[in-house]
């Protein structure tokens, strides 16, 4: 007997812990902007994650199967996009092109990239199935992620492009990659990067100045070094419980850059002290975890390569976003998952755990 797709399936534990991250990133953006001339960031953020727990719901009713076949289409226009950015309709902002407008709304198409990335690599490695990897097809599948890494690197925009690699890791060791073609890969990708860095014709001054200011910030504290220093006082200040909502001294007085974006775990950390800190941390442990466990129960090879591609990008970008505030990471720009202001990474975040959703939904469809 033929079991339909039904609500009674949804991961309604990982949507109510999704939805206490999205009021943390409310209050958050509200105290930081409140006084500030972004003071409307906190009720654009709402509307975000409305539209974006709408989008997960429509996305959790089309079946992933449906979304892998759509994958090529979508990759092609995700493609035409990001080479638009650099083209006149482009829109620049901060040093950077990154942004394509349409109307009053300015929309980055970088961010669903990553999406679109996520089911072509998982529909890439699936279409495998499961042998044992060629050469033929590593190469493949790094032309597949490759192009649109570099079309990001022109805007430039170097932390969204490092956020398309974990993708192609994930899908390299579920694809069924071995230990020899891993070590090969470590050795010329090692290479490839001490080349990069030395040549100076693909990194910007600044962008090296930033990558390497976490290590040493002192020597520029007011230059490349500001950020990690600031970073560091507003989290340190923050004590065990927090200086309250408002309150943060590093925050308030605008010494902290860009609280409401990069720097919105140091802000939170400042006003909510280590416990708040740890409460934030332990939401995203739980949220992932969900996540390997709906991979683990998927119902097929793509489904779980799906999850997991979700899995590496929002582990990628915990990981780089905490650290860099602590100072054990570069500053490269990289939003924290759920909590960052900004339309198209909510958007980017909420559609992609509605295909999360999907695939778990469908474990008792047949």
């Amino acid at each position: 007997m033929r079991r339909m797709l039904s609500f009674r399936d949804f991961d309604w534990v990982l949507l109510g812990l999704i939805l206490i991250l999205s009021v943390f990133s409310v209050s958050e953006i509200y105290s930081t902007t409140v006084h500030t001339r972004f003071a409307s960031f906190a009720i654009r953020q709402v509307y975000y994650i409305t539209a974006g727990v709408v989008g997960m719901f429509l996305f959790s009713r089309i079946d992933y199967h449906r979304l892998l076949d759509w994958a090529p289409w979508a990759y092609g226009a995700g493609i035409l996009a990001l080479a638009a950015v650099l083209s006149p309709l482009g829109h620049e902002s901060l040093g950077g092109r990154r942004w394509i407008k349409l109307g009053p709304v300015l929309v980055q198409p970088s961010e669903y990239v990553k999406f679109v990335l996520i089911l072509t690599v998982a529909r890439y490695f699936s279409n495998l199935g499961g042998r044992n990897l060629t050469w033929r097809d590593i190469f493949k599948s790094f032309i597949l992620v490759g192009l649109p890494m570099l079309l990001v690197m022109k805007q430039p925009d170097l932390g969204t492009m490092l956020t398309y690699a974990p993708i192609l890791v994930a899908g390299l060791f579920l694809g069924g990659i071995n230990f020899k073609q891993a070590a090969i890969l470590l050795i010329c990708g090692t290479s490839i990067v001490a080349g990069v860095w030395t040549s100076g014709r693909f990194l910007k001054p600044y962008q090296k100045a930033r990558l390497t200011a976490f290590l040493n910030p002192q020597e520029d504290p007011r230059g490349s070094g500001y950020q990690v220093i600031q970073s560091k006082i507003a989290v340190g200040s923050g004590g065990i419980w927090g200086e309250g909502m408002e309150k943060g001294t590093q925050t308030q007085g605008y010494f902290l850059p860009v609280p409401y974006t990069d720097f919105i775990f140091a802000a939170f950390s400042e006003e909510h002290g280590f416990i708040g800190a740890i409460i934030m941390l332990l939401l995203y442990f739980f949220i992932l975890m969900r996540l390997i466990q709906n991979a683990q129960t998927a119902p097929d090879l793509p489904g779980a390569l799906l999850i997991m591609g979700i899995v590496a990008v929002l582990t990628f970008q915990i990981a780089v976003n905490v650290g860099m505030a602590i100072g054990l990471m570069p500053v490269t720009g990289i939003p924290l998952p759920l909590m960052s202001y900004g339309g198209s990474s909510i958007l980017f975040t909420f559609l992609a755990l509605g295909a999360a959703m999907n695939v778990r939904m469908r474990r008792f469809v047949n």
